[in-house]
Protein backbone atom coordinates (compact mmCIF):
# COMPACT_ATOMS: atom_id res chain seq x y z
CA UNK A 1 0.00 0.00 0.00
CA UNK A 2 1.24 3.71 -1.00
CA UNK A 3 1.57 6.22 1.61
CA UNK A 4 0.30 9.49 -0.17
CA UNK A 5 -0.08 13.14 0.87
CA UNK A 6 -4.13 13.81 0.43
CA UNK A 7 -5.63 16.78 -0.63
CA UNK A 8 -6.71 18.06 2.42
CA UNK A 9 -7.40 21.60 4.03
CA UNK A 10 -4.10 20.52 6.43
CA UNK A 11 -2.09 20.35 3.35
CA UNK A 12 -3.40 23.76 1.91
CA UNK A 13 -1.75 26.75 1.94
CA UNK A 14 -5.44 28.76 3.12
CA UNK A 15 -5.10 26.81 5.98
CA UNK A 16 -4.58 29.43 9.04
CA UNK A 17 -2.85 28.58 12.22
CA UNK A 18 -6.22 28.32 13.89
CA UNK A 19 -7.74 26.17 11.48
CA UNK A 20 -9.61 28.59 9.45
CA UNK A 21 -9.68 28.56 5.96
CA UNK A 22 -8.28 32.12 4.48
CA UNK A 23 -10.70 31.54 0.97
CA UNK A 24 -13.88 30.27 2.61
CA UNK A 25 -13.65 31.87 6.14
CA UNK A 26 -14.69 28.70 8.10
CA UNK A 27 -12.97 26.61 10.14
CA UNK A 28 -12.02 23.57 8.40
CA UNK A 29 -10.55 19.95 9.69
CA UNK A 30 -8.79 17.04 7.80
CA UNK A 31 -11.83 15.76 6.39
CA UNK A 32 -12.20 19.27 4.25
CA UNK A 33 -10.81 19.92 0.65
CA UNK A 34 -12.13 22.15 -1.61
CA UNK A 35 -11.69 23.63 -5.50
CA UNK A 36 -9.05 26.08 -4.50
CA UNK A 37 -7.12 23.56 -2.65
CA UNK A 38 -3.53 24.96 -2.89
CA UNK A 39 -0.43 22.64 -1.63
CA UNK A 40 1.91 24.36 0.45
CA UNK A 41 5.19 24.87 -1.19
CA UNK A 42 7.12 22.24 1.52
CA UNK A 43 5.89 20.32 4.07
CA UNK A 44 7.65 19.85 7.75
CA UNK A 45 9.69 16.62 8.03
CA UNK A 46 12.16 17.20 11.10
CA UNK A 47 10.98 14.79 13.67
CA UNK A 48 12.88 15.12 16.71
CA UNK A 49 12.54 16.00 20.57
CA UNK A 50 12.20 19.63 18.98
CA UNK A 51 9.18 19.38 16.81
CA UNK A 52 7.60 16.81 19.40
CA UNK A 53 4.26 17.42 21.04
CA UNK A 54 5.52 16.26 24.11
CA UNK A 55 8.68 18.11 24.50
CA UNK A 56 9.03 19.48 28.12
CA UNK A 57 5.59 17.98 29.20
CA UNK A 58 4.53 15.28 31.69
CA UNK A 59 4.00 12.95 28.44
CA UNK A 60 7.60 13.00 28.03
CA UNK A 61 9.12 9.42 27.96
CA UNK A 62 12.70 10.56 28.61
CA UNK A 63 12.60 13.87 30.34
CA UNK A 64 16.47 13.70 31.35
CA UNK A 65 17.53 12.79 27.77
CA UNK A 66 15.15 14.92 25.26
CA UNK A 67 17.38 17.40 23.19
CA UNK A 68 17.39 18.88 19.72
CA UNK A 69 18.33 16.21 17.37
CA UNK A 70 16.96 13.13 19.15
CA UNK A 71 14.26 11.30 18.60
CA UNK A 72 12.26 7.94 20.44
CA UNK A 73 9.83 6.07 19.83
CA UNK A 74 7.14 8.43 21.18
CA UNK A 75 7.59 11.53 19.17
CA UNK A 76 4.22 12.85 18.55
CA UNK A 77 4.37 15.99 16.03
CA UNK A 78 3.58 19.23 17.53
CA UNK A 79 -0.03 19.43 16.15
CA UNK A 80 -1.54 16.30 17.00
CA UNK A 81 -4.34 16.09 19.30
CA UNK A 82 -4.01 14.24 22.71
Amino acid sequence: MSIRIGNSCVNCENLSANEICKVHGVIVSTSYTCDSFEMKATLKNNPNCITCDRYESESCANPEKAAQDMLCSHWAPQNAQA
